[in-house]
């Protein structure tokens, strides 16, 4: 079994910055790629940033030059530090793991959220 857990969000301040932790756990082969997701209500889920196992990077454009993504792949942990926050970076935040199981094929693992809210 195999599972993604998110820590880090809350409330914070224009202009702030959170960082964002994922790690995966549990029966694990392989993992290909992680990244992190947003949702906000009525709309659909929307790449932030994504990280291979090769180290390419790939970077919502909303988010260019705030946002840094990175991995540690020993701890199978991938964080996300965003700076200079906007009110429009609020949003439930999701970490998804691209990875194969010990005993399960490959497929997409998605954490349980974790919520930022950017607001004075």
């Amino acid at each position: 079994q195999v599972q993604v857990v998110e820590t880090g969000g809350g409330l914070v301040q224009p202009g702030g910055s959170l960082r964002l932790s994922c790690a995966a756990s549990g029966s694990i082969s392989r993992i290909y790629a992680m990244g992190w997701y947003r949702q906000t209500p009525g709309k659909q889920r929307e790449l932030v940033a994504t990280i291979t196992s090769g180290s390419r990077i790939n970077y919502a454009d909303s988010v260019k030059g705030r946002f840094t993504i990175s991995r540690e792949n020993a701890k199978n942990t991938v964080y996300l530090q965003m700076n200079s926050l906007k009110p429009e970076d609020t949003a439930v935040y999701y970490c998804n793991a691209d990875l194969s199981g010990t005993y399960s094929p490959r497929r997409d693992y998605w954490g349980q959220g974790t919520q930022v809210t950017v607001s004075s």
